[in-house]
Parts: C-alpha cells; structure tokens; sequence
C-alpha cells in the first residue's frame, strides 16, 4: 500500500493526465463510430436503390465531428502535461475530459439517428436534403 501512495504521490498527475486523455479521446471516438455506423448503415441503403446520390449522402459523416472534438481536447492535454504535473492538475484533466467524452459519445451516437432521417429525407425528396443536414447540425 506505501509503493502505491508513493507512486500517486511521484506520478499520479501524468497518470491522471494520461486518464484524462484516455476518457476524451476512446469516449467521444466511441459515440462517432456509432453515429457514423448507423447513418452509414442508412447511407449504404439507400445508394443500393439510387447511387447517383452518392454526393448528397455526406451527411452520413456529421457524427464523426464529436472524435475529432475529442482527440483535439486529448490532444491540448497531452501538450499541457509534463512528467512532473501535479496530481490537482492531473485530476483537473480528468474532470475537464469527462465531459467531453461522455457528452461526444451521446451526442455523436443520436446525431447518428438524425442524420439517418436525414438520409430518409434524401431517399423521398431529394430537393429537401439541406433540412435533413441542417437537423443533424444542430
């Protein structure tokens, strides 16, 4: 138990810091495979019946923004940190990554349903596509 507390006490700020980059990145990385995945899903369907809309189907990408989100706060992180961070600043981290991964997975997983109907929109009435991006957008 003492080579523990003395390990937190020596590296528990990189540590945590480390965490921190962890829970942003995996977290909202996470959420944008399944919001791509599912809009992806929808995509693919609907160019099996129509492949001439390929180009309007870029939709499907919308729910990959919260990865991006996550590995650029991983990222700012990662260039604050040093070996010799304090524990308070480590913890900081996690606290600062916490609600970006967690927000970015659940943002990014029901953005994927948006831009799915979306994707419906383009499938019935292709000249009302912008409404569906404008949805998943927002």
């Amino acid at each position: 138990m003492e080579q523990l507390a003395a390990y937190f006490t020596e590296y528990g700020g990189a540590f945590f810091a480390g965490l921190a980059i962890a829970i942003a990145v995996i977290f909202s990385g996470m959420g944008s495979s399944r919001g791509v995945g599912t809009a992806g899903q929808a995509a693919a369907a609907l160019l099996k019946e129509e492949p001439e809309k390929f180009a309007q189907a870029f939709l499907q990408l919308l729910p990959g923004t919260q990865g991006l989100y996550g590995f650029v706060i991983g990222f700012f992180i990662l260039l604050r940190m040093s070996a010799g961070v304090s524990l308070a600043n480590g913890l900081a981290y996690v606290f600062v990554a916490l609600p970006v991964g967690v927000v970015g997975y659940f943002s990014a997983k029901y953005q994927g349903n948006v831009a799915t109907a979306g994707l419906q929109i383009l499938a019935k009435r292709p000249e009302h596509v912008m409404k569906g991006v404008i949805l998943a957008a927002m």
